[in-house]
This record gives structure tokens, sequence and C-alpha cells, in this order.
């Protein structure tokens, strides 16, 4: 005797070799044997042959019309299939004809519904429509999978794809048929999803390719300010006193937002008075307005090669930019110097500043310069006012306790991006024009983070305790790395969100006024951890598309080989670029080693070059 039988949701037979009660032990078609529960024998036969059976109920079960079985007991209750069989044939079946049932209505959940061993219910007409409407669409998704797949393969874009690419990219929905084709097709052709889409042709630029992705995440509604563009709400004090001053700017050729100048102006016996002057956007930009809530969303200004994302509209920037021949609203501090050059006396006022001149870093690096100041040849407008300036700041940087900055050997690199065409300049990280700068808003920023401080207004400050991490804080604790007792900033309100908010609390401590932003104040504290998470993301994004930028550049200039030096291990800088790579050829070097490496690949989407070692340069 042999049993038909279900086992984890699959048929099987076996002829019978014991039984009892509750189980028997069977023996399968290739020998195989097994103990079964008597409960899940389904029916018991001895013609056909075991090794047959299965075989001929599968066979008789493909010609059974489903349709007409779901229309037959659609009606009913629940049912045996042993009950839908004899009514089906019309007598009572053979075990072959019973099996062919049983496996038909297991082989059909969207028509009949399990209920027990052997026991089934016909689906609902409506709940069988939508199985049968979902199964259909799945099989058209199947189909038009493949499709895509196969046109990926041979790099076409379907043009389904065209408006999906931003979300393909960079946020992608896997359960979709587009994504799944694009693995399908990344699998067969062994390319990366941007390697496959850009020889498809939906890369037309590189340079947008890593813009968007960081547009996506930070900027979703674009770089523009919509309406503020054109309005604005601002509302200066009418009544600020005019500086009796001749102040100028040092800024780079391409700054528009310029937040600080500088004035000199000669007192008695060798003394004189040096005017550190900030833009003041905290006067007219009020806590809570339309202005003030697209800053505090966006935080800072983000800098990349070729353009930036400012924080604030470019109508409220030409506003309060200190820029030359005009006369701006500005929070100034006044140093009175001695002749030794030690400050004696400091005091700020709110007033407007008339600013002479915008010097730039390119006209201004001609004339004053490591050569010209050792020769006292400053042959330049505002010549005595920045010999006086740079006096000052070797004086105010040997007070930090920074003579040896090994700064002063460091270079920084500036980028200039035209038609597509990248010049990239070095520039010494110590030189005059960035040394006088660098001193007086260090030395603005601590002083008027000190007084914050002792005026027992709470500011966001800028603290290092060693180890090069600087954290954000409102306890005015020591910068090391700048060797001040405390740091604030303040010098830049139209690029940095902190900026305007320790600027409001500034002005509001110089008015004797309640600061906007009391002692643990919730949007304080929230803006500040903010400002954190988003001044690194952008520091990461610029960093990112300098990377590109230098690629380009090894490009347009046709570099096949360049010197590099060991930074450690395998790691090296090449030179006149600010480019970091890993040289898997490298042998052993000593760091601060001069190689020469061979350029072999330059990859702009994967922002990576690869290079060959090829000899040590002697230095």
């Amino acid at each position: 005797m042999n049993v038909f039988y279900e086992e984890g949701g699959t048929f099987k037979v076996g002829a019978i070799l014991s039984s009892n009660m509750t189980s028997m032990q069977v023996e399968a078609p290739r020998g195989k044997r097994s103990k079964i529960k008597i409960a899940s024998v389904l029916l018991r036969f001895d013609k056909p042959l075991l090794s047959e059976f299965i075989d001929c109920a599968k066979k008789m079960a493909d010609d059974l019309d489903l349709s007409f079985l779901w229309e037959y007991s659609v009606c009913k209750a629940e049912f045996t299939s042993d009950a839908l069989a004899a009514e089906y044939f019309g007598y009572s079946p053979s075990p072959v004809e019973a099996a062919a049932v049983l496996i038909k209505l297991h082989s059909a959940p969207m028509y009949f519904y399990k209920k027990g061993r052997g026991c089934y219910k016909a689906a609902p007409p409506v709940a069988l429509k939508a199985a049968l409407a979902n199964e259909e669409k799945k099989r058209c998704q199947a189909e038009q999978q493949m499709r895509y797949a196969r046109l990926l393969r041979a790099f076409i874009l379907p043009e389904e794809f065209k408006p999906l690419l931003p979300d393909l990219f960079y946020k992608p929905d896997k359960s979709t048929v587009e994504w799944k084709a694009l693995e399908v097709a990344c699998a067969a052709s062994k390319l990366s999803l941007p390697k496959l889409l850009d020889k498809c042709g939906a890369i037309p630029s590189s340079h947008d390719y890593h813009l968007n992705r960081f547009l996506l995440e930070h900027f979703p509604k674009g770089m523009g300010f919509g309406t503020l563009d054109t309005v604005t709400e601002l509302s200066d004090p009418a009544d600020l006193p005019i500086a009796d001053v001749v102040a100028f700017s040092i800024d780079d050729a391409a700054t528009t937002e310029i937040d600080d100048a500088f004035s000199v102006t000669p007192l008695s016996l060798g003394s004189f008075r040096i005017g550190i002057h900030i833009a003041a956007p905290a006067l007219g930009i009020k806590p809570g307005s339309s202005l003030d809530i697209v800053a505090a969303q966006r935080l800072s200004t983000v800098y990349f090669p070729g353009n930036k994302i400012t924080m604030l509209p470019e109508n409220v920037i030409r506003h309060y930019t200190l820029g030359e021949k005009r006369l701006c609203p500005a929070l100034s501090m006044y140093l009175d110097v001695a002749d030794d050059f030690t400050v004696t006396t400091t005091y700020s006022r709110i007033e407007q500043v008339r600013i002479s001149a915008n010097l730039r870093h390119d006209m201004l690096e001609e004339h004053f310069n490591e050569y010209t100041v050792a020769e006292k040849s400053l042959n330049c407008v505002f010549g005595q006012e920045l010999r006086t300036l740079w006096n000052f700041a070797c004086k105010m940087e040997a007070s930090r306790g920074k003579t040896n900055d090994n700064n002063n050997e460091r270079i920084d690199y500036g980028f200039s991006v035209k038609e597509g065409s990248i010049t990239i300049n070095e520039r010494r990280r110590n030189s005059p024009v960035v040394k006088i700068v660098s001193e007086l808003m260090i030395f603005v920023n601590a002083e008027w983070g000190k007084q914050l401080a002792n005026g027992g207004v709470t500011g966001i400050y800028r603290n290092n305790q060693g180890g090069g991490k600087i954290r954000m804080s409102t306890s005015a604790a020591p910068h090391q790395g700048l060797g001040v007792s405390q740091y604030a900033w303040f010098s830049s309100p139209m690029r940095r969100y902190v900026d305007l908010i320790n600027q409001r609390q500034l002005v509001a401590l110089l008015r004797k006024e309640a600061p906007p932003y009391p002692k643990a104040c919730s949007n304080l504290l929230t803006s500040m951890r903010d400002f954190e998470e988003a001044y690194e993301a952008y520091s990461e994004f610029q960093r990112n598309m300098e990377r590109y930028w230098c690629l380009r550049w090894l490009l347009q200039e046709k570099i096949g080989t360049t010197g590099a030096l060991v930074i450690k291990e395998n790691l090296v800088k090449l030179d006149r670029l600010p480019l970091v790579t890993r040289v898997s050829s490298l042998p052993a070097m000593f760091p601060e080693t001069q190689v020469e490496l061979e350029i072999s690949q330059v990859d702009l989407l994967d922002l990576a070059v690869n290079t060959k070692f090829i000899r040590k340069l002697e230095v």
C-alpha cells in the first residue's frame, strides 16, 4: 500500500513499511525512509506505480479547468478536495484524479484559500479580481524590468528613466522596477551604478553630478531665495553716528560678502588707534523674521570652486557688505595702541563707516609681501596703514605664543574657475596680507567674546582644550590652538549664522538692552547644534569639490607625471595641488620624502586618481 501525503507544504508519495495509531514509516520512490504522521496522509493507493503517481497527478491537474472549479465552488462554504473532485468528475474519483484536484487547488492560492489539510474555501469575487489584477501588474512589471535591463546592458537609457535620474542617483527606492533593472544591468556589466548610467549618457556633467547630490540633501528647494531675493525686511537704525575714519577692506577678488574693514588713525606721541569694523546685519535682520528663518535654515554660506551658496539673499548682502565709496552700518572695535604696539584701551561702537577702498589680494600682494615689508618699501595705497597693521599683527601673534607657528610655511590654495577652465594658485598661509586680517580677526573675536562673558551675556564660543578637536559651547573656555582665553565668532555675520547670533548679543550688551537669547535659550542651543552639523557637511562638500577640480586640472594640463610628498605609509600629497591620494606601488619611505609618480587614470565620478611610483627624488 502507498500513501500520498503533505509535508512542509509539498506533496509526496511513499510505500508503507510499518504503521501504528499515530504515525507510519514510509519509503520514497528513491529509497529514502521517513517517519510521517498519520494525519498528514491525504489518500492511499495501489495504482499506478509509486514512481509514476506524482507525474500522472500533475499532468492531469494541468488539464483541469481552474475557472470552472472556482465558479463551481464560490458559493460554497469550506469544502474538502475529495468532495469537490467527486462533484467535478461525477463519480468517486480515482486516487490520481483526487490528487490532481488537490494539486490544482493547492497551486492556485488566489482562487482558493487553504483552511486546513485538504480543506479549502473559494476566494470571494472581489478579492479574486484584485489578486488577478495584481498578478497581471507583476507580470507587466517583470516584462518591463527585462526590457529596461536589456537596454541598459546595451548602454541605452530608457526614456522612462530620465525624469527619475535624481532619485536613482541619490535617493533610490529599491523596490521599483527601474532600480531592479539597474541592479541586473550593473551585475551583468560589472559596473557601478554611476559608471553604468554615465555610459548611457545620463551624466552630461560630472561636476553637476556631485553638486546635485549635495543640493538634493541640503538645498532641496534650490540655491535661490524666492521672494526674499526682491523683498527685504531690513530696519536699520536711522540715527547711527558716522565714524571719523578712513577705512579699507582686504579680501579675495571674488568676495562679495565683505564683513570686515580696518582703519588706522595717528594719535599723539607715536601712538595710534586701530579700528576693526564689522558689517552689522544684526541691526536690521530681526530674530524670527522671514530673513532670519532662512538664515537659520542655511546657517552658513557654502563655498566651492567657481560658485557659492550664500546664507543671505544677494540684495541683503549688497545692503550690508562693506563696499567701497559707501556709508555702511558697522559694529566697530577701536584699539588705542602705544608706540610699542601694546594695546592700552579698547572700546566698541555701533555706527556708520565710510569705506574708502576694497583692497584685493591679487593686486595688493604685488606691492605688499614679505620682500617689500623687509625692505620697508611699501609703495602702494594705504602703505603706511598696512605697515602699522603688519607690525601690530606680528606683536599680537607673538603675544599668543605663535611666533614660531608652523603655519608660516603652510600653503593655502586658491581656485578660479572660468568657463570650465581651472586655475589653482598657491599662497603662503602666513603672508603679510593674510596675517594682518587673521590676527585682527582673532583679536576682535577673542575680545568681544570676553566682553560678552564679563557682561553676563550668553554667546556661542569655539573651545579647544588641546588634541585638535574644536567644540562649540556657551561657555567662555580657552582656545588653546589660538592661544587665547576665549574665542567666539563675530567677524562674519553675513556668512555664518553663529556670528549673527553673537553680534545680536553684543549689540544688546552695548545698548544695555536685554539680549535676544537669554541664558539656556533653546533656540540658541538648537542653532549651535545645527550649525556644527551643517558646517561640517558644507566643509566636506567644499573639500570634495576642490578635489574634483584638482582632478580636472590634471586632465586640463595633461599631467602624465608629477612630484609628490610622502605624508605617511602610502599616502602622498601631489605637488602644486591640495590633492592627497594613496599610491599602492609606493615602497617604504620616510615622511617628507619627495617622489615622482605617473598619473595613469583620473576618475571624476569616484573622485579618484590612479598613480604609479616611478622614483625617489633627491632634494
